[in-house]
């Protein structure tokens, strides 16, 4: 009987981020960016709900990390392959920055966090449009 959150994106890290780094991968100096890609396809999840941001990674899935809305003073986002898909910066009021990399749909994304941390932090301004 928990709290019910509304679901607003759930998923994995958009798939060019996959392609892009594994056609990378085919030079030598790319080997690197192209096992990151694959460890991130496999095991990285992003769950943004009305309530949270939830971030599932690390090796395995192993390492879950959730952070309320009143707690975020800060986010930045950072295109990526175009504008395709974006890298984001979650700053915390302890000073702790949490990365999601890859978010596909991350204007939307960037969005939807600025509105409700505004709500629920009013000190809060947004970072960068």
């Amino acid at each position: 009987m928990g709290i019910r959150e509304e679901i607003y994106y759930e998923g994995g890290p958009h798939i060019g981020d996959l392609i892009l780094n594994v056609l990378i991968g085919f030079t030598l100096v790319g080997l690197p960016l192209t096992v990151g890609a694959i460890v991130r396809a496999l095991w990285l999840r992003f769950r943004i709900t009305d309530r949270r941001l939830g971030v599932t990674g690390g090796w395995m899935g192993r390492d879950r990390n959730d952070v309320i809305y009143s707690e975020i003073v800060k986010v930045v986002k950072i295109p990526r392959a175009f504008g395709l898909w974006g890298d984001m910066v979650v700053t915390l009021k302890n000073g702790t920055r949490l990365e999601m990399r890859a978010v596909p749909n991350f204007r939307e994304v960037y969005d939807y966090i600025n509105e409700k941390v505004a709500a629920k932090n009013p000190q809060y301004t947004a970072a960068q449009k």
